[in-house]
């Protein structure tokens, strides 16, 4: 007989007295029935911690750990230093789980031993008129499921949402936890696993409702600024890229713009020295941007000769890039990969 693994469920909090009731609620109404609810108050100073103990109700379960304020990166590796399982789940102080969540998520980890971290569907839990690109990027995350195409688009954003995974408590002691920096904490760790070869994959089914109130970190804090993400990105990408493009091929980046450029210049101090742009713009076509030679898709050198990074963000050039590339024998991750 298989031994249920024992689940620790981390949720860092500060100042959520307003929301941690439901979330706690939410964990206690698992139908997986082994876990541990480890609630890490990160100096709160409003009522977290009672509110999450008054949701509790006497469940030997929860744990609260009362810590002075130091961010979410010393909450999150205090939550799993004090972690009894040998699985990791994580969830915030204003989201909800669906009571599947934890059974769904063992299951996978159980049947597919190659995959180190599942993550699952989420629902939009905002205002989709007044927060359209937050709710376009759950779209577009929610339609990434297994390992390859999870790995192959994680240039673009971070490719799930923090508090909806489980991940092998193991991965820490192989490949480290949590940094603290002036970047994402979790996209950062996310790109760091993937490196390593750690495989990501989702359960195809909508387990968390993902909440978008206006205090949430990731709006009010620097280290979530999209350009934040690029200075992530770029370090991990140019390593990405040089181990696929070798010492042969030249690099280009799709997208000749003042703000493509300017995003994507982090790739020069890590080591990646760009061939030259790609752009349909007929006013750049044919100019030196930077030095560098600005070609139309058509001029782009064939496969054995070029490796591209897609750089444009604008809503639909991914996937036009996608098929202009692919047309020409282009293939994901060995010729170009998406990175906008």
């Amino acid at each position: 007989m298989i031994e249920t693994p024992l689940v620790s469920v981390v949720m860092p909090a500060f100042n959520a007295a307003k929301t941690i009731g439901v979330a706690v609620r939410s964990v206690l109404a698992q139908s997986f029935p082994g876990f541990e609810l480890i609630v890490v108050d990160d100096g709160s100073t409003d009522a977290t911690a009672a509110e999450a103990q008054a949701a509790a109700n006497g469940d030997e379960r929860v744990r609260v750990l009362d810590l002075p304020h130091g961010g979410i990166v010393a909450a999150l590796n205090a939550g799993i230093a004090a972690a009894r399982g040998e699985l990791i789940a994580r969830m915030d102080a204003d989201d909800e789980m669906r009571p599947r969540r934890l059974e769904a998520q063992v299951a996978l980890l159980a049947e597919r031993p190659d995959v180190g971290v599942v993550g699952c569907l989420v629902e939009f839990g905002g205002d989709r008129d007044d927060a359209v690109g937050y709710a376009l990027h759950v779209d577009w995350l929610n339609s990434l499921l297994e390992p390859d195409e999870i790995a192959l688009h994680r240039f673009v954003e971070a490719p799930v949402a923090h508090p909806s995974v489980t991940f092998r408590r193991v991965l820490v002691d192989q490949f480290g936890g949590y940094v603290e920096s002036d970047e994402p904490e979790d996209y950062e760790l996310w790109l760091r696993w993937m490196e390593a070869g750690v495989r990501f994959a989702k359960v195809p089914e909508v387990l968390l409702r993902w909440n978008d109130p206006p205090t949430r970190i990731s709006r009010t804090s620097a280290r979530y600024a999209r350009e934040a993400f690029y200075a992530c990105k770029s370090r991990y990408l140019a390593r990405f890229v040089s181990r696929h493009a070798g010492p042969t091929r030249g690099v280009w980046l799709w997208g000749a713009g003042r703000k493509t450029r300017k995003r994507f210049a982090a790739l020069e101090s890590a080591g990646i020295e760009l061939a030259g742009y790609i752009d349909i713009d007929a006013a750049k076509i044919g100019q030196r941007i930077a030095g560098r030679p600005v070609r139309s898709p058509r001029d782009l050198p064939p496969p054995d000769e070029a490796y591209v990074i897609g750089g444009v963000g604008v809503r639909g050039a991914r996937e036009e890039i996608r098929a202009s590339l692919e047309a020409r024998g282009f293939r994901l991750g060995a010729d170009f990969v998406p990175a906008a």
